[in-house]
């Protein structure tokens, strides 16, 4: 990575743009209203702090510490079986096999984007109809679709930390900020704002489920940006007067405003048309155009603003999952940046056009492997297997072999002595065995 470092608003603006992505836009709302709204809200907080913070601490601490890639972090930091400990460095991989189909997921949004413009579906069975008849028969402009959203952040990263990572979250990220206050204005206009504030904030725990606890800590987990190295990644550009404690507390504060936020957008058009909350994975796809459309002209603008904004944050999450990768090969090979997104995209763009054709009805046995098609494949392993044990390994790591020594003078400036003593028993003992739980939990119920 070039030299150059993140500004300290650079930095969280980065790290803010790595956590908040489509998990925050799209999935948080749909598993909120899957699982009862409030309740499941504040137990996703919850996490949010205890788990997904507490490791987010540890991948800054390495990354800051080591001034590495996730690799050599483990191989500097490792009083012992520094070697061995390196293989740990596998996570980056994690972010490859996710940024295949998040990409092409992305390519998803900004087709509806496009169509938003258009004639809006009325009806939710020819709103199903056309996402189904998208992604099962219309190859070419998956590809077309998956192809934008993959050169364009990749583009982004080939300008480096300064000039690209955090020149565009500047811009993106207001934008995609601006774009939701609107949204909310209006949102507040409706009906519907009410119930949508009842359902996401005034809490009711008769209708959580222990399922519902598991799905919470695991969308909290996966909605940090953790497991992967992204962080470690980020913190070797971060300046030397950030003060990492605010740092890290602006970025879990904007994590959560940003998926509370995109939930009273989305619940506000749910309720005001008399909709369940409880629709799915197609919230977003199916059900948001259609009540949409009962806007009429203003109904096809938020639309395109909604989707939009979706597009934002699902390239400021893709540009993290990859960079990881991309550090390292430019530090262990000796060889340009250039080169090295060359390599990586490679690699995710081959992975993607495979993701969006094991979709399709002409290629969907052909890719079909265990009884699961080859975009289901990766989802479930990156999301039940790799990123669970990166995160379970950088809590052990830390907490139990990193010598606690360069922990309290990295943090306690910025801590103080009762706070560090917190977070150091919480990432021993308590994000582990979380993550764990969620881990047995997602396989278990496969």
């Amino acid at each position: 990575m070039p030299s150059d470092k993140f500004s300290k608003i650079g930095f969280i603006l980065s790290i803010v743009g790595a956590a908040i992505g489509l998990g925050n836009a799209w999935k948080f709302p749909y598993m909120v209203g899957s699982n009862g709204g409030s309740a499941f809200v504040l137990l996703y907080l919850v996490f949010a702090v205890v788990v997904g913070l507490s490791i987010f601490f540890a991948e800054m601490a390495m990354g800051k510490i080591s001034n590495a890639d996730p690799v050599n972090a483990f191989r500097i930091l490792a009083p012992r079986h520094s070697n061995l400990w390196s293989f740990a460095g596998i996570m980056m991989i994690t972010g490859v096999f996710v940024a295949s189909f998040y990409t092409l997921i992305i390519g998803w949004v900004i087709k509806y984007a496009v169509a938003s413009l258009g004639t809006l579906p009325v009806k939710i069975s020819q709103s199903g109809e056309n996402f189904n008849n998208f992604i099962s028969t219309d190859i070419l402009g998956q590809v077309i679709y998956f192809s934008i959203a993959f050169f364009a952040y990749f583009f982004i990263l080939s300008r480096g930390v300064k000039r690209g990572i955090e020149r565009i979250n500047l811009w993106l990220l207001p934008m995609f900020s601006l774009l939701l206050v609107a949204m909310l204005v209006y949102s507040m206009q409706m009906k519907g704002f009410g119930e949508a504030v009842k359902f996401l904030l005034v809490f009711d725990f008769s209708k959580l489920t222990s399922e519902a606890v598991f799905m919470a800590l695991g969308l909290a987990f996966f909605t940090m940006c953790v497991g992967i190295g992204a962080i470690i990644t980020y913190s070797t550009s971060l300046d030397s007067k950030t003060n990492l404690f605010t740092s890290s507390l602006y970025v879990v504060i904007l994590n959560i405003v940003f998926s509370i936020v995109i939930g009273l957008i989305v619940f506000t058009f749910v309720f005001e048309f008399g909709e369940k909350p409880s629709q799915g994975v197609g919230l977003a796809f199916i059900s948001l155009p259609t009540l949409f459309a009962k806007l009429g002209a203003i109904g096809n603008l938020l639309s395109f603003a909604f989707f939009t904004a979706l597009v934002f944050a699902g390239l400021t999450s893709a540009i993290s999952m990859v960079e990881p990768l991309i550090f390292h090969i430019v530090k262990e090979y000796k060889i340009s940046r250039f080169k090295a997104i060359l390599i990586v995209g490679i690699c995710v763009y081959v992975l993607g056009v495979l993701c969006a054709l094991s979709n399709t009805n002409m290629f969907k046995e052909s890719l079909m492997f265990f009884g699961k098609g080859f975009f289901d494949i990766l989802d479930y392993i990156s999301s039940n297997i790799l990123l669970p044990l990166g995160g379970i390994v950088i809590a052990v790591f830390v907490g139990f072999f990193m010598k606690k020594e360069m922990l309290e003078e990295l943090f306690l400036p910025y801590m103080g002595k009762i706070v560090f003593k917190i977070w150091y028993f919480l990432l021993r003992y308590v994000a582990p065995t979380c993550v764990v739980l969620v881990m047995i939990r997602q396989i278990v119920g496969q």
